[in-house]
């Protein structure tokens, strides 16, 4: 339901209002490619982040890989995921039957490949900040403001095509450009499609899930006595 009702207010506020570029894709259909794939990194990233104070009794008790537990919560997500995507699926057939033509493109076969992505950025920024909070507490309050920033810096509400040319650096810095373009290239036959990109893409996500597991782990030793 929450993607529908996304959907329906970025139509009317950045298509009907605004009148923000849909890179020739019927509204309804764009910025769902985009809430979705945006709503599984950032379902990811928050309830990521909260996992320490989520689990401190379960912690404290029993010893086991806690890593375990944030990739159990990517896993878990992926599932609400595949809700929505069906749920986009739904719309193109929707659309297909009033005479709109669906276009995909071979890059449907890169699915697997951006899912991963998503999910690595996801669970690799949230474990970095799962980490600071330990000792930062204050970090989460700041984490759904940065969230949301984030989101208007990807192409989710715009395509890349319509960004600005001097400030169309600092969209591509977020690697979850690439991975929403990609997206809408593969099943809605429109978007910027860059193997450089996705390259930027990966190399950010691996970066990420790195650096959050070397915080991840340092954390964990000592969060029983800081939280």
């Amino acid at each position: 339901i929450q993607p529908i009702f996304t959907t329906t207010a970025f139509t009317l506020i950045f298509g009907i209002f605004a009148k923000v570029s849909a890179d020739g894709i019927p509204r309804p259909l764009f910025y769902l490619a985009g809430i979705i794939t945006w709503n599984y990194f950032s379902e990811c990233l928050t309830k990521t982040s909260n996992v320490f104070r989520e689990n401190i009794d379960f912690f404290g008790k029993i010893y086991f890989p806690r890593i375990i537990v944030p990739v159990s919560i990517a896993i878990s997500v992926f599932a609400r995921f595949i809700i929505q995507f069906i749920l986009f699926i739904i719309c193109m057939v929707a659309y297909y039957l009033t005479g709109y033509e669906i276009t995909f493109t071979w890059a449907v076969c890169l699915f697997p490949l951006l899912i991963s992505l998503t999910a690595l950025q996801g669970l690799g920024l949230g474990m970095i900040i799962s980490g600071l909070t330990v000792k930062y507490r204050d970090l989460l309050f700041l984490m759904s403001f940065g969230i949301q920033l984030l989101m208007y810096s990807t192409t989710v509400i715009y395509p890349l095509s319509a960004a600005p040319e001097d400030l169309k650096w600092i969209v591509q810095l977020s690697p979850m450009t690439a991975v929403i373009e990609t997206f809408r290239f593969a099943f809605l036959g429109r978007g910027t499609f860059s193997w450089m990109a996705l390259g930027y893409s990966g190399a950010i996500s691996t970066l990420l899930v790195v650096c959050g597991f070397i915080v991840f782990k340092k954390a964990e030793c000592k969060f029983i006595d800081l939280i």
